[in-house]
């Protein structure tokens, strides 16, 4: 058996625009399977990694609607509960002529941020191989941090590599602030990070000189974002280095980020999983890890909706002999 690679957070459903409309014009929306932790497991799942998916959904249409498009694309399934006490969150994605897109999140409370501390079982992390994965979405209240962060005790007391995505979602906070010191904490306690230039600008006055703190404190590699600007990455033991994305037209944006991530995490198991393994990954052994997990994020692009845009080994592949 590979490496499991375990995402946890939300599932929720994404009612994706139809397109840009004129003013005074009504706006569509198709229905997908969505929530970035959620579009990391497909991602992986799609690269024919060992994929498991964490999280609780509302035991409702929409609810079974996603575990079974989970299911679908290979996903164990198996830690995914459901509750009767909230409805499964929704997200309406807007796009604008250039394929960008916003959020209005329905979220308040949501099946996902009832998950506790209590609901991680120890099973789930057996072996000393596997890489867990989280995001910001699941550190919006007191209660789903604590559930956040004790899955990320588990995962290294089993030494397994810990992935953070900040993927901050501004709108999902509490009168849009951000708890910078709460994000950063957990971000500082994770082996692999990944951010954007934007998101580190709202945590600190010098993204640069968080990034160096962030290696300080025990970040293996930290991943930077910008855009179509080229990916800039950071380590203790080799410093900075960066791969140009590759130029595609771009159809839909909304699971770039998570094709992105799941290729990194893809291939970060396929190099053992362990975060001892990860600390003597070569330079250039890193640099084809970012490429490829670029490639998976510009295919993605391409295509519309987030699960259906997530590319096979083949399609990344491809997209990886293009640049």
């Amino acid at each position: 058996m590979t490496t499991k690679v375990m995402a946890f957070g939300e599932a929720l459903i994404d009612f994706l625009s139809n397109g840009a409309t004129k003013a005074g014009e009504l706006e569509s929306f198709t229905k997908f399977p969505g929530g970035a932790p959620a579009n990391v497991a497909v991602a992986v799942a799609r690269l024919g990694g060992n994929s498991h998916f964490v999280g609780q959904v509302g035991e409702d249409a929409f609810g079974h609607f996603l575990k079974d498009s989970l299911d679908s694309y290979g996903v164990n399934t198996g830690a995914m509960l459901m509750t009767k006490e909230a409805k499964t969150a929704l997200a309406f994605v807007s796009l604008d002529h250039t394929g960008e897109r916003s959020f209005e999140f329905y979220r308040s409370p949501s099946a996902d941020i009832l998950f506790r501390e209590s609901d991680f079982d120890a099973t789930w992390f057996a072996g000393s191989q596997g890489v867990f994965h989280t995001c910001s979405n699941t550190l919006t209240d007191a209660d789903i941090t604590k559930a956040t962060l004790a899955g990320v005790s588990m995962a290294r007391a089993a030494n397994w590599i810990v992935s953070i995505d900040v993927n901050l979602r501004m709108n999902l906070w509490p009168n849009g602030q951000v708890d910078t010191k709460r994000v950063i904490d957990w971000m500082q306690s994770g082996d692999v990070v990944k951010a954007s230039l934007e998101e580190l600008a709202v945590l600190a006055e010098d993204p640069f000189v968080l990034i160096q703190e962030s290696l300080a404190a025990g970040v293996t590699l930290f991943v930077l974002t910008d855009g179509g600007n080229p990916i800039r990455f950071y380590t203790q033991a080799h410093g900075e280095n960066q791969v140009v994305t590759p130029k595609v037209e771009v159809k839909d944006t909304t699971a770039a980020g998570d094709a992105f991530v799941g290729g990194l995490l893809y291939k970060l198991a396929e190099q053992g999983g362990d975060r001892a393994a990860l600390t003597t990954l070569s330079q250039s052994q890193l640099v084809d890890v970012v490429r490829f997990a670029a490639a998976c994020g510009a295919d993605s692009v391409t295509k519309l909706g987030a699960y259906p845009s997530l590319p096979s080994l083949a399609e990344a592949e491809a997209q990886l002999g293009r640049f």
